[in-house]
C-alpha cells in the first residue's frame, strides 16, 4: 500500500475519486494529477457518458458507480470524493447515504438547492426539454459555443455524447437534490463554487447543514472553474487531500 510522510507524519497516501460534470466525462479532470501529486487519482464516468455512453441514467446508477470507486480504496485509506456540476450532486447522494465513509467531500458548482429556487430549475429543466427536439449534436453546437465564450478551450468541449441523459439526469437533480442531505456527513466538506456561478447561489445554505464546511469561492469564474481555472480548483483538491492524510 502507497505510504507517504506529510507534516511528519506516515499516512497511507489519499485516493481523489472526481466526478465530472453534465455533458462531460472524465477528460474534464485532464492535467490534474500533476496539479494534485499528494494522491491518486481516479476519474469515473457517470451514467450515459464517456466510456459508459448509452446506458440510461438514475441516481441509483450513478451513485453505484463512486460506491465501485471508493471501494477500490483499500481498508485504512482515506477517500475524498470531489464532483462537479452533476457530478456534485451525485457525490453528495454518495455522502448521504455514506456519510461516514469518506475523509473529505469537495463539492464544485452544487450548491443549489432546487426546491429553493424554481426559476433556475425551470431553467434547467426547459434546457433538458428541448433536447429530443433540437437534437444532441445540434444542440451541443450552440452549448459548446456559449463555453467557449465563457472561457472554455476547444480542447475541452465536451461531444454530443452525454445529451443523450441530460433530460434524466437534471430530473435526478430536480427531485432529490437538497442541502439537508449533508446534514450527517462526518468529514470536512468543501463547498466551492466561481464567484459568477448560478449553482453556488446557496453557498451559505449549504454550509448551514455541514458539521464541517469550508467555503471556498473561485474569483472572476462561472460555473465552469474546473476547466477555466484548474489550479484553484486544484488547490481546494490539494487542501482536500492533504487535510484527509493529516487525520
Amino acid at each position: 500500500m502507497a505510504r507517504r510522510a506529510y507534516g511528519g507524519r506516515v499516512t497511507h497516501r489519499p485516493l481523489l475519486v472526481l466526478v465530472h460534470g453534465t455533458r462531460f466525462d472524465t477528460r474534464e479532470w485532464a492535467g490534474y494529477a500533476e496539479l494534485v501529486p499528494e494522491a491518486d487519482l481516479l476519474p469515473v464516468d457517470l451514467p450515459g457518458h464517456g466510456t459508459r455512453a448509452g446506458r440510461p441514467y438514475s441516481t441509483d446508477a450513478a451513485v453505484a458507480i463512486i460506491e465501485q470507486a471508493v471501494g477500490q480504496a483499500e481498508p485504512g485509506r482515506p477517500v475524498v470524493l470531489a464532483g462537479h456540476s452533476l457530478g456534485g450532486y451525485v457525490s453528495a447522494a454518495y455522502a448521504h447515504r455514506h456519510p461516514d465513509d469518506l475523509a473529505g467531500l469537495v463539492l464544485i458548482g452544487a450548491a443549489a438547492d432546487p426546491s429553493r429556487h424554481p426559476r433556475l430549475t425551470r431553467l434547467y429543466t426547459g434546457f433538458a426539454g428541448l433536447l429530443p427536439r433540437v437534437g444532441a449534436d445540434r444542440m451541443s453546437r450552440f452549448a459548446n459555443s456559449v463555453m467557449r465564450r465563457l472561457g472554455t478551450s476547444a480542447d475541452d468541449l465536451p461531444d454530443a455524447t452525454g445529451y443523450a441523459v441530460t433530460p434524466d439526469a437534471w430530473a435526478a437533480v430536480v427531485a432529490e437534490a437538497r442541502a439537508d442531505q449533508l446534514t450527517d456527513v462526518t468529514c470536512p466538506i468543501y463547498l466551492v463554487a466561481g464567484q459568477f456561478d448560478q449553482l453556488g447561489i446557496d453557498l451559505r445554505t449549504y454550509a448551514r447543514y455541514c458539521r464541517d464546511p469550508r467555503v471556498r469561492v473561485i474569483r472572476r469564474a462561472s460555473h465552469l472553474a474546473p476547466l477555466t481555472h484548474r489550479e484553484q480548483v486544484a488547490d481546494v483538491l490539494r487542501e482536500a487531500v492533504l487535510a484527509a492524510a493529516a487525520r
